[in-house]
């Protein structure tokens, strides 16, 4: 339990002798000037100054200060300067040498001539496409999808190409839902204990781009079969001040307001995201369910309605040190809060072998009250070194997150008459303190090899401390509160992984080539604190990846992957704990579980044509141990849904992603995923088999207008999909956007309507020896936004 504190204080060591290296490395010689504007004479401060080796590469460089002066450090040898500032035509010096002899060099005063280009120009050139295509990775700037004004990250990732997320918010890759999420390129507490439903707390405008990998290099940690989402938040680092925020409101109530600042002053950048929201989400579900016992068939038919109504306030802030610009040091801090109230009534239908010998209800209430802070500590140092590509990269994180959770619940039960049932009536509690503690450290070198190579390492240590406070309580007949057998006990988690990787790349003709291995040690216990009952898991694991490329041409490539993947248990899927919400639905986790292993194979395709772009991906999947909710029903008709380990599933499929412009006002993007998979179950249950064919598809229409109007049409349909038990229906939905440009294109209305037909259902079919159950349920309803936007300074 100690340990990770004295590491804390190892690291923190580590990241002073990098930043005393940072100051010291290289600084034998000095190069002086001072720029100003040739025209008006004045100083220009804030003026960017690059000093490159007489074979271009950057060797060093800094920033002008107030009155224009710059003084930078540099080792010995021959350079030349470029000096540019925004507006102007750059400058660039003759070659000048630094010697023991000669150390200090003045450029003298360097005069800079304003650029008649206008900046109107300047920002239509610059401006970001939707989606940029790469063998390995697809970057989508996410800013110009209309269609996520006003909502959160997981709106973000419902549409993206590939990305599916269900009505509870869980996120699925090509129909995985083992995808590891990343934020900045790091584990963060929105994607911790809740798993990928805290995004719902990340306003989409504090999001600037998102990243998805499908078949990862050793370079990203093993964990995540179907491969890495990561999830890159705004941050700016122009001279001045700079910055935007966004207003929103909508309906069901969706209030909402968040804005992104920096300022960044000659050496510094400080950057700060602040996003607040009100809002409220109503829910409703059904569930029909026959349990078959002793020649007799009970009968059951559920209503779910409820709300839940929450406060989110998040705040990130930090700052960019720049020692020169070849050595940045980054500190940042997060702190976010969530405060909700949730209110679920069921009501309990119930039957014995037809609708028509009706046995009587009950009504059930849930009242819950739900705090959850946590924060995040980032201390980021980066190191870029003469050559082009050689840097040095080492981050330190600390997160921590709390839960509670305190439920009330009653119920009610009444025969076949409606009359009350006093004695079957319940009043119960559930008290649940979540709380987590996680570090990690990573170190990246990179190396070039040659003027076309490059050899990448590093090692990463994370720990992570978790304990699950939790108590269920029932009032007995004298009214006192009682716990429950089995429901009183501290569930600990403690996870610590080392790992370490190598990768070695190369270019020859028109093949580029790229191999890598990681080595990663798991060291996981589990323990049940009040019954002292221990789980300790230790192993090690090799997982290679390699990548080849053909280059055809310029506009076409192909590309061979392969990667080893793992799914390590974690805390929701070991915890004990039962969800108590729903009397005749329980939920909770499997302390026997081992972790799931893939082999994953992909050959991708890109075709750049004058109009578009066509992405084809053909993909196959081996898992092991494949890790699978199972559904049990007893004898009363109570169920009970575990994670269990099957044999395997065996999957591959199709995937096609393109953009096309028929029109300069109008813009497609397709994306069609076409998968099989075969799963093999019966370790569990001898019939748990199942093969099925399913596909993903979504289209988008971008409509650009005159007088500044854009209109966007987005089609989803997630087809129908077998499971080991039963099936999954498809789901339809449309969502449709508008944009107007205003006050002189420095804000904008955007109005937002997803799934404006209310058709986004989870239906499903589960059966077992003994069960049939059919469900129908929507957690996230159609949803109206209208959006104000801002840019300060664009």
């Amino acid at each position: 339990m100690h340990r990770p504190k004295s590491l804390l204080r190892y690291y923190l060591a580590v990241f002073a002798l990098f930043l005393l290296e940072s100051s010291t490395a290289f600084s034998q010689g000095k190069l002086r000037g001072m720029v100003q504007d040739q025209t008006s004479k004045q100083a220009l401060p804030f003026a960017s100054v690059a000093v490159y080796s007489e074979r271009d590469s950057l060797i060093g460089g800094g920033i002008t200060e107030d009155n224009g002066s710059f003084s930078i450090d540099l080792p010995l040898g021959k350079f030349y300067a470029l000096v540019e500032f925004m507006g102007f035509d750059s400058f660039k010096s003759s070659v000048f040498e630094l010697s023991k002899a000669n150390a200090n060099v003045n450029l003298g005063t360097v005069t800079l001539q304003a650029s008649d280009q206008k900046l109107d120009e300047v920002v239509v050139q610059g401006e970001k496409t939707l989606m940029e295509l790469s063998l390995d990775k697809r970057i989508f700037n996410v800013g110009k999808d209309l269609a996520n004004a006003g909502g959160t990250a997981t709106d973000i990732l419902m549409n993206l190409p590939s990305v599916a997320v269900d009505t509870e918010g869980n996120v699925s890759l090509r129909g995985s839902s083992n995808v590891r999420i990343l934020i900045d390129g790091k584990p963060s507490g929105l994607v911790s204990f809740k798993g990928s439903s805290g995004l719902r707390q990340l306003q989409a405008n504090m999001v600037e781009r998102v990243e998805v990998i499908t078949n990862p290099s050793a370079r990203y940690e093993a964990e995540g079969m179907a491969g890495v989402i990561n999830i890159i938040l705004k941050k700016d680092s122009n001279q001045g001040f700079n910055g935007s925020f966004e207003v929103i409101a909508g309906t069901p109530l969706n209030l909402g307001f968040s804005t992104n600042l920096n300022y960044r002053k000659n050496r510094i950048n400080w950057f700060i995201n602040y996003s607040f929201a009100r809002r409220y989400q109503p829910y409703v579900s059904e569930q029909y369910q026959e349990v078959y016992e002793n020649g007799e068939t009970l009968i059951l038919s559920q209503a779910n309605a409820g709300e839940l109504r929450g406060w989110n306030n998040s705040i990130r802030g930090g700052l960019d040190y720049f020692f020169s610009e070849q050595s940045i040091f980054t500190a940042s801090y997060l702190w976010r809060r969530t405060d909700g109230r949730r209110i679920t009534d069921i009501r309990y239908d119930d039957y014995l072998n037809s609708l028509d010998n009706f046995q009587g209800y009950s009504l059930r209430r849930q009242d819950e009250k739900e705090k959850e802070p946590n924060s995040e500590i980032a201390l980021n140092y980066k190191r870029t070194f003469g050559q082009k590509g050689h840097e040095l990269t080492a981050n330190f994180t600390y997160l921590n997150y709390w839960e509670n959770s305190d439920q009330l619940f009653t119920e009610f039960r009444f025969d076949a008459n409606g009359q009350p049932v006093p004695e079957e009536d319940l009043v119960q509690t559930s008290l649940n303190d979540e709380f987590e503690n996680q570090y990690l450290f990573q170190l990246d070198y990179v190396k070039p090899i040659g003027s076309e190579g490059k050899f990448e390492t590093g090692l990463r240590t994370s720990f992570r401390e978790m304990e699950n406070d939790f108590i269920v309580s029932e009032e007995n007949e004298s009214g006192e509160l009682v716990p429950l057998p089995g429901l009183d006990n501290i569930f600990l988690y403690n996870e610590n992984i080392l790992a370490a990787y190598g990768i070695l790349g190369n270019k020859t003709g028109d093949w580029t080539y790229q191999a890598g291995l990681r080595v990663e040690h798991t060291d996981v216990e589990t323990i049940l604190a009040e019954t002292n009952e221990r789980n300790p898991r230790n192993y090690t694991n090799l997982f290679p990846s390699a990548h080849l490329t053909y280059n055809i041409s310029e506009e076409n490539a192909f590309q061979l992957s392969y990667s080893r993947r793992v799914r390590r248990p974690v805390y929701n899927d070991l915890s004990p704990y039962v969800t108590f919400s729903d009397q005749r639905n329980f939920f909770s986790g499997n302390p026997d579980l081992d972790p799931e292993f893939t082999d994953a194979f992909e050959l991708g395709h890109i075709k750049y044509f004058e109009k578009g772009t066509l992405f084809s991906t053909a993909y196959f999947r081996n898992t092991v141990d494949k890790i699978e909710r199972i559904r049990t029903v007893n004898e009363e008709g109570f169920a009970t849904t575990l994670p269990y380990n099957l044999n395997g599933e065996k999957s591959f499929g199709l995937e096609f992603s393109a953009d096309y412009r028929p029109k300069d006002w109008w813009k497609l993007d397709l994306n069609l995923n076409f998968f099989h998979a075969d799963i093999d179950g019966s370790n569990v249950q001898a019939d748990f088999e199942a093969r099925t064919t399913s596909f993903l598809a979504r289209q988008t229409s971008r409509f650009t207008l005159d007088g500044g109007w854009d209109l966007q049409l987005r089609a989803n349909y997630d087809a129908r999909q077998k499971t080991a038990q039963g099936v999954r229906k498809g789901i339809f939905f449309i969502d449709l956007s508008a944009s107007k440009q205003i006050m002189q294109e420095r804000g904008r209305l955007i109005l937002t309507a997803n799934d404006i037909f209310n058709s986004r259902r989870n239906r499903y079919i589960i059966e077992g020896e003994n069960f049939f159950t059919e469900g129908d349920s929507q957690f996230i309803r159609r949803q109206i936004n209208l959006t104000f936007s801002y840019q300060i300074n664009p």
